[in-house]
């Protein structure tokens, strides 16, 4: 249990402390030692949790620093393929020519040279050997070092203290969550879920997060309380979903089959597998169910709160996946006998259509341009109104569809239109009504796309266009500041805040909405548009993979994309030394159970003299299939210098990463951008840009601008907090011991908490 509490609190910057252990001021040896290697990692500890650490025992203690090393990547193996890959080994594209040849012909063609443990002959004049871990011909390692530096970090990650409360305090702001959760709460609330039940008093904000209380009672034996969580058959339906594919949403079948097919695809043509692909990932999505299962799932369906008529309109949208889900869970065989007659009205009246769709209503008075009819319709769901307006205001001129939205929302029934969407309305009105502005948008299962601006634009002048803006702006901050002054009056008097503090880097970290990362961040969590400043000359990205698997070809590839004003560079394994980058070698082979690892260093001083604009951070899977589970991409900086081994070409000090990332098992692409260096700025912003293709080539840059102005035109943390201090009359002050609410960056890094204290009711 305590492992588990440790890594969801380490992502808090926090270490978890269980409330028998009494903190005690005696500092004791045990104690010094962990609060030693943790220093040589990169963290540092505040007096509370000195204290709560005295009282531990070693044991646990020892746990701690266990569950640390695990988190940074001690103990596996970080050699690169050159060593001391700073000093370039000068090869060439001839070399592999030359190479290619020899292995063809073989030494009868008079080729001289080694042959490796790899079985392949490097003639004479080609690759220095001397200089590799590996071969250079195929990437193949053969030495391996799991020794790293230590203490090279200028800047230390301090730790606070948790206790039982904090982590029964995360569960509740998980659950209750109004957006989806990132795949690292996700994976911090499967975590907590298989030690902490359910609470009663919580309501579960969405409906992915339901899916994951549903298989986390289901996993404890508790199968009666699921009972009272399942809301619609689109519920049940995401719940066998997940169990089947591990998707929390509603992937469809031809999606993943795709995506498999283009993931197995290889530009080297005999080594392309992806119809092999395709047809594998269709025979795993067919559907076979235990008569344990059925029997579940048609108790489930047939207590379902709602009645026969309106699950069959949630099940229309997805009425081929339904199809076979009830002949593969044998529902119509259940529906026959005694207790499941609710069951059996809903399966008849589905089968038979029996029922109306309110969706093809909306559709049909839309396309007949009937704006009474359609806004009354939409008036009747006003999550849909809300998803729908800014199409709907160019569909039937803004003035009504306005008019009818404003006094929807200042109806009773106002809390029916969750604020997330109000949020998103706001955050994206100034770049979805520019008719210049490609916009980004990323596909159930696919990857970052961009999109063109609505062609509709065009039939408005740009001062119609600027009203828009304007008139949806206003709306989105009257809703807010409603929003505030509800939370105001559920305040005792008694308990009135009267002071607040603002952290001024709030202002700069973008509210937390419609961003489904796929990637888990154990070291220290983040919000996507983070920025980080860059401490010295020098930016290393690193990559490692293939910790625990066994011995394989497994080629993942680290690279970066240098933008310039008028043209782009890229180093990769391809191209290992351009200006201001260095590469460590392109490793295609993983040994057994340790993994292995690439690097790429970005000189700063040269960068900044050939005017590089961007550096983009990529991954790639080059082999077929998508980017391998648990592979750890992050960088380092340090003011101080970094050093490489020239002995095995090591690189890696966790004391020195600034901030890492894993790819989780829900990933489905095959390319990742993880940073964006804005080099003018010496900063480095966080982000997660799913993209194709076996190499950085295939990344289209127009798509990682798109998505830098869309996270730029989002609602920083800051401003909404002062919004609330506006509405709540509340003095703004400078030190948060001096404030009765004080919000700060450890606040924010507690993404779900944050989420609930704004967008939730």
């Amino acid at each position: 249990m305590e492992k588990d509490f440790l890594r969801v609190a380490l992502r808090q910057n926090a270490i978890f402390v269980p409330d028998e252990f009494q903190s005690s001021d005696t500092i004791t040896q045990p104690t010094l030692q962990l609060v030693s290697l943790l220093r040589s990692v990169g963290y540092a500890v505040n007096e509370p949790l000195l204290h709560a650490l005295n009282g531990m025992t070693p044991t646990l203690q020892a746990e701690v620093i266990g569950v640390v090393n695990e988190v940074m990547g001690v103990g596996l193996n970080w050699a690169p393929l050159v060593k001391g890959w700073q000093v370039p080994t000068g090869e060439s594209f001839i070399d592999h020519i030359i190479t290619f040849v020899a292995n063809y012909f073989g030494e009868e063609a008079g080729f001289q040279g080694p042959r490796l443990p790899c079985g392949h002959l490097i003639p004479d004049g080609t690759f220095p050997l001397e200089r590799y871990n590996g071969c250079p011909f195929c990437g193949a390692p053969f030495q391996t070092s799991t020794k790293i530096y230590r203490g090279q970090g200028s800047k230390l990650k301090t730790l606070t203290l948790w206790r039982c409360a904090d982590v029964e305090k995360c569960l509740e702001n998980l659950l209750a969550s109004p957006v989806a959760l990132d795949a690292t709460q996700a994976d911090s609330l499967k975590l907590l879920l298989k030690h902490l039940p359910l609470p009663a008093d919580v309501e579960i904000g969405v409906k992915e997060t339901l899916v994951l209380a549903v298989d986390a009672l289901i996993e404890l034996g508790k199968e009666e309380e699921t009972n009272r969580l399942f809301r619609s058959a689109t519920d049940v339906l995401r719940y066998l979903w997940y169990k089947h594919t591990g998707q929390l949403q509603l992937v469809e079948p031809r999606v993943l089959i795709n995506n498999a097919r283009y993931a197995n695809a290889h530009i080297f043509a005999p080594l392309d597998r992806s119809e092999r692909g395709a047809e594998q990932k269709r025979e795993k999505l067919k559907l076979k169910y235990s008569r344990k299962w059925c029997r579940r799932v048609a108790s489930w369906l047939n207590e379902l709160p709602i009645t026969p008529e309106k699950d069959c309109e949630v099940m229309h949208a997805k009425r081929d996946m339904w199809v076979r889900m009830i002949r593969a869970l044998r529902l119509s065989e259940f529906a026959k006998q005694d207790g499941f007659d609710k069951l059996s009205e809903l399966l008849d009246r589905y089968y038979r259509q029996d029922y109306d769709v309110w969706q093809g209503r909306v559709n049909k008075a839309r396309l007949a341009r009937k704006p009474i009819e359609t806004l009354s319709l939409l008036s009747q769901r006003p999550g849909i109104f809300a998803r729908s307006l800014f199409s709907n205001m160019l569909w039937f001129g803004p003035d009504a569809v306005l008019e009818s939205f404003e006094r929807l929302l200042q109806s009773p029934d106002e809390q029916k239109v969750p604020l997330r969407l109000l949020f998103t309305l706001g955050m994206y009105a100034e770049t979805w009504f520019d008719p210049s502005v490609e916009r980004v948008a990323r596909p159930l299962g696919g990857i970052m796309k961009t999109i063109p601006a609505n062609s509709m634009l065009k039939l408005y002048t740009p001062a119609q266009l600027d009203n828009m803006k304007r008139r949806v702006r206003k709306l989105y901050t009257d809703a807010l500041r409603r929003h505030f002054e509800i939370l105001n009056t559920q305040h005792p008097i008694t308990q009135h805040p009267n002071s607040i503090y603002i952290e001024p880097q709030l202002n700069h970290i973008p509210l937390a909405i419609g961003d489904r990362s796929t990637t888990v961040q154990d070291a220290s969590a983040a919000l996507q548009g983070t920025r980080f400043a860059v401490e010295g000359d020098a930016v290393r990205l690193f990559m490692q993979w293939g910790k625990g698997l066994p011995a394989q070809h497994l080629d993942m590839d680290l690279s970066c994309r240098i933008i310039y004003d008028n043209r782009v560079e890229e180093c990769a394994y391809f191209n290992l030394a351009p200006a201001g980058a260095k590469h460590s070698g392109d490793i295609r082979a993983i040994p057994d159970q340790i993994g292995t690892a690439e690097y790429v260093e970005l000189d700063l001083p040269t960068l900044t003299r050939l005017n590089a604009r961007y550096v983009a951070f990529c991954s790639n899977a080059y082999s077929a299939g998508n980017l391998s589970v648990n592979l750890v991409v992050g960088w380092m900086s340090s003011e101080n210098p970094m050093t490489v081994s020239d002995e095995t070409g090591v690189a890696y000090d966790p004391s020195t990463v600034q901030h890492q990332v894993r790819v989780g098992e829900s990933n489905l692409a095959k390319g990742l951008v993880f940073g964006v260096l804005d080099v003018a700025k010496r900063e480095i912003i966080w982000l997660e840009i799913p993209f194709g293709g076996q190499t950085i080539l295939t990344l289209n840059i127009e798509t990682v601008q798109a998505y830098l102005k869309r996270l730029a035109s989002k609602t920083t943390i800051g401003e909404v907090l002062r919004m609330k201090a506006e509405v709540q009359h509340l003095q703004m002050v400078e030190n948060p011991e001096d404030a009765d609410e004080a919000y700060t960056m450890e606040w924010a890094k507690d993404t779900a908490a944050v989420s609930r204290l704004l967008m939730g009711s």
